[in-house]
């Protein structure tokens, strides 16, 4: 991580090259104002008139860090009247950047993105990426353990959790509960109650990002022909000898989304199955494929698909943001159903 006297530094010499013509360019790091201290305080003229700058630095760029900024910003504005509020950060993000916008205040990152607005100024350079070091990706959000604190929390987005019944819910350790909830904090995801409990505060964006790092296609499916066409007499079927065998099973995919809204067309059947799923398949006599199959059963990349089933018509289906994150990357009308599964029974 770039140490906050060094990003105070990068970012008052971009702040310069970004007014290469301006006169009486000044600029002083820790200065006082009033009864407080400003990160840096630049002052120049242009066009004849004078111009006062306040800067705040922060060492990352995320939506709580920002609206730190923002609140020191906010404080600092009175003790110099007319100055234009920007913050500092190594990348600010695009969520980052609309709060700074909608709450009056300007940018400046060192990976080259900035957004200036005050008298007859506009200055905006956006979409350069990240040339920090990588910390924490997204990517990390939706490895399969912390995945399953994600699922919760979309599953149940109106509780307020304790961390300890987070974690016990979704068999993960404290630790790793509170370094996934920290992120979604950094994120400002997730809202923290005066006792210490959590809420999810932004599902659809969790989902959405979420959505957009998995696809079903990580558990390992296995293509069978079922002895009969009809493909809810397959289910009953399938849920009958599972039962049977103890294996945990749910429905996904079209399947699934056939149970949630009876109008949906099963082309095929998809399923999560705990173990070994020959047993089944013998039981069942499925006849394995290499090429297209009517039944799929998928071994799960990690027991959390099985969180909160949904019990319907005495079958199982996986949750609805499982079933949605599955359907969305599905070739057969997959995106669509997802769409309307998200509109009409998840909400967000």
């Amino acid at each position: 991580m770039v140490r906050v006297d060094e990003i105070k530094k990068q970012a008052a010499a971009r702040l310069h090259e970004l007014f290469p013509q301006v006169k009486e360019w000044q600029e002083l790091i820790d200065a006082r104002v009033g009864e407080q201290t400003v990160d840096l305080l630049i002052r120049f003229r242009m066009g004849g008139e004078p111009k006062t700058l306040i800067c705040e630095t922060r060492p990352l760029g995320q939506p709580r860090h920002i609206r730190e900024a923002i609140t020191r910003l906010r404080s600092l504005r009175p003790e110099v009247p007319g100055a234009y509020p920007v913050a500092m950060a190594p990348y600010v993000s695009s969520h980052s950047a609309a709060l700074l916008r909608q709450n009056g205040c300007g940018y400046v990152d060192l990976s080259g993105n900035c957004y200036l607005a005050f008298d007859n100024v506009l200055i905006e350079k956006e979409g350069k990426p990240n040339v920090g070091p990588a910390r924490r990706p997204l990517k990390a959000l939706f490895a399969p353990r912390a995945t399953r604190v994600v699922r919760a929390l979309l599953v149940e987005r109106d509780r307020r959790w304790r961390l300890e019944e987070l974690a016990r819910a979704v068999s993960v350790s404290l630790g790793h509960v509170h370094n996934v909830v920290k992120r979604l904090e950094d994120l400002d995801w997730i809202e923290r109650g005066s006792e210490g409990r959590i809420r999810l505060d932004k599902p659809g964006e969790l989902l959405d990002a979420w959505r957009e790092e998995y696809t079903y296609r990580v558990n390992p499916v296995a293509a069978y022909v079922a002895p009969v066409a009809d493909k809810r007499r397959a289910m009953e079927a399938l849920a009958h000898q599972a039962a049977a065998l103890g294996m945990t099973y749910a429905f996904t995919l079209h399947a699934g989304a056939s149970l949630v809204g009876p109008q949906v067309r099963v082309p095929t059947v998809h399923c999560y199955l705990a173990g070994d799923p020959e047993p089944l398949a013998r039981a069942m006599d499925l006849q394995p494929v290499e090429g297209e199959g009517t039944v799929y059963l998928m071994t799960p990349y990690d027991l959390g698909v099985f969180y909160a089933p949904l019990p319907k018509g005495g079958l199982r289906v996986v949750c609805l943001p499982q079933l949605y994150v599955d359907l969305y990357h599905h070739e057969r009308r997959g995106r669509e159903q997802a769409a309307k599964l998200r509109r009409d029974a998840l909400g967000f």
